[in-house]
């Protein structure tokens, strides 16, 4: 069956020192693991071609299909605080760009495929967990509503790849807005070259938004519209209990998009210094301390483009911080709306955040569920018959009754149906997340032996996180303590 993708590459027409061009490397025997149906169709490709043997070749990266560019992006960051002037995709290749049913323009990247100019002293690989780890959360973000990257295939390579000791290896056929990061940015701004700074925003607005070119301050538009896009963002992994783990600038995309999935994963029981990453040794990207660090890499593009804000440095200083100042605002905005909506409010009172803000510290002092908790209030806001099943949340149930007495109080404001407000609720709250516990048994059973039931039932079981999906109710409790997963691994 012939593969036939519409390449249109925009990217790869910007100058040379934007990029390397270079090629995927050959594997010796793939296979294919998965072929994400509605997304290709969303693509306008077709599935069965991309699950046909030649499909299978270009995922591995053994085939180039026609009208793709491959090339490797240049790009630097700050990671974990620390500046790298020069880091680019060292395992992942742009294959090229296509414009989706809906007219978006989104890229195709292999992921794990080969060495690039940019690989330093890597392999250019991927091993298969950390592979089918960034399938499965990417793909329940995306069934959460949060905007992310998508995984179109993953497939197994045939070849061993070596970190602590031999794995399979993978490659990853990922699917985003673009990868336009923030340490692309900076990549140009640190050698002075603000020629191609300038050139780089006008392609970042035109591709994602296309709105502010006509605007007298386009530069200074662009900066509060990602500003707003990461706000935005965070607020909602805040509400889901999610923890990126590496909120490295150069893991910080311009289009607001979530992406790398590295040694990412979801709160279980409720505390704010939550960390998982093995990397993380000082806690720099805990959960509480994303929304800050967000605001930091926003301040990180914001120094990147200040010649483009005001010829006068003081004046374009000024710019910037009013645009730190717009993170703040926007994320405190869209946090409170979304945890109003968690708590069954429609309107709003003053006291809301703090009511909000009660019931988390009781929930941290008590280890409860961050998800069954919000999940099993959607039933309790009918009425105190539904209190029982969170107050077996808290180890102090008299900590939950306390604050339910004046969440109902504050309830009885809102002129609105039971079940309306139920239903609401339960659109905001949802059932089944990713637990880590679920994610690793998955990975085990298919890097130890071969078994991708597992990973195929989780993956369907998040693809309705809001819906009750009584026969899988196992899939929405915490883990028993003998299965609780205290740290995840980057797959580098």
């Amino acid at each position: 069956m012939t593969i036939h993708i519409p390449f249109d590459n925009s990217y790869s027409r910007l100058p040379s020192r934007f990029y390397a061009r270079v090629a995927p490397t050959p594997v010796s025997t793939p296979r294919l693991v998965k072929v994400n149906r509605q997304l290709a169709h969303e693509l306008g490709l077709d599935p069965d071609a991309l699950a046909s043997p030649e499909g299978l070749d270009v995922h591995a990266g053994t085939r180039v299909p026609e009208g793709a560019e491959p090339i490797a992006m240049a790009y630097a960051g700050h990671q974990f605080g620390h500046f790298v002037p020069q880091l680019g995709d060292g395992r992942a290749i742009l294959l090229g760009e296509v414009v989706d049913k809906n007219g978006v323009r989104r890229d195709i990247q292999l992921k794990g495929s080969g060495l690039t100019p940019f690989s330093r002293n890597g392999d250019g690989r991927a091993a298969l967990g950390p592979v089918l780890r960034e399938y499965i959360v990417s793909e329940a973000m995306a069934a959460l509503g949060v905007p992310t990257t998508r995984a179109l295939a993953a497939v197994m390579t045939g070849q061993r790849v070596y970190r602590e000791k031999a794995l399979p290896g993978a490659v990853l056929t990922r699917v985003a807005a673009s990868h336009v990061r923030v340490g692309t940015f900076q990549f140009f701004a640190a050698r002075g070259d603000f020629d191609s700074v300038r050139r780089l925003a006008d392609y970042a607005i035109e591709r994602h938004y296309p709105e502010l070119t006509e605007s007298g301050r386009p530069y200074r538009a662009f900066l509060d519209a990602v500003v707003t896009r990461q706000a935005d963002l965070v607020a909602q992994w805040m509400l889901i209990g999610f923890i990126h783990g590496v909120m490295n600038t150069d893991n910080t995309a311009v289009s607001g998009e979530t992406i790398d999935y590295g040694p990412c994963a979801f709160m279980d029981a409720y505390d704010p210094a939550t960390v998982f990453s093995s990397i993380d040794q000082f806690g720099r990207y805990a959960y509480g301390n994303q929304p800050g660090i967000a605001q930091w890499n926003m301040a990180r593009l914001a120094e990147c483009l200040l010649p483009l804000l005001d010829e006068d440095r003081e004046k374009a200083v000024g710019e910037a911080t009013e645009a730190m100042t717009l993170y703040a605002e926007r994320y405190n905005r869209s946090y409170l709306a979304g945890m109003r909506r968690k708590l069954g409010l429609f309107t709003e009172q003053e006291g809301d955040l703090a009511l909000a803000q009660d019931l988390l510290s009781r929930m941290a002092a008590n280890q409860a569920d961050f998800t069954l908790t919000f999940r099993r209030l959607c039933d309790a806001s009918l009425g105190p018959g539904g209190d029982s099943a969170v107050r077996s949340l808290f180890q102090d149930p008299a900590a939950y009754d306390e604050w339910a007495e004046r969440w109902r109080h504050r309830l009885a404001d809102e002129h609105r149906a039971a079940e309306e407000r139920r239903g609401a609720m339960r659109g905001a709250n949802p059932a089944f997340i990713p637990r880590n516990h679920r994610v690793e048994a998955a990975l085990k059973a298919a890097v130890e032996a071969q078994d991708f039931a597992p990973f195929e039932r989780l993956l369907d079981v998040l693809s309705k996180p809001y819906e009750d999906q009584p026969e899988f109710a196992e899939y929405a409790e915490p883990p028993p303590p003998a299965e609780r997963v205290y740290q995840t691994f980057c797959g580098t």
